[in-house]
């Protein structure tokens, strides 16, 4: 059984930091893309940054310098550090991983990450 954890949401200040980490079990994840998504209230979930076995990563122009996607392949873990965090980043953060197409993703429960002004 596939299951993919997320934790490290939390509540924060404009400006602060958090860490999400993702811990992904059940099979092997070899050259498997795994990245993080966010939905918040009322909106739809949108895809905030990626990264592939070997490490190439991509996000999304507004997080752009603020957050960093990095894995460790033998944890079969992703993480994202999100730094200078503002109101705007409120949302459910949701880990995924995939192999090809995105809509085949394994998806985690998701974590809350509040900003507050």
């Amino acid at each position: 059984q596939v299951q993919l954890v997320e934790s490290g949401g939390g509540s924060v200040q404009a400006g602060g930091s958090l860490r999400l980490s993702c811990a992904a079990s059940g099979r092997t994840f070899k050259n498997y893309v795994m990245g993080w998504f966010r939905q918040a209230p009322g909106k739809e979930r949108v895809f905030v940054a990626s990264i592939s076995w070997s490490g190439d990563s991509t996000w999304v122009n507004s997080v752009k310098g603020r957050f960093t996607i990095s894995r460790d392949n033998a944890k079969n873990t992703v993480y994202l550090q999100m730094n200078s965090l503002n109101p705007e980043d409120t949302a459910v953060y949701y880990c995924a991983a995939w192999y090809g197409n995105p809509s085949s993703a394994y998806w985690g429960q998701g974590t809350q990450v509040t900003v507050s002004s």
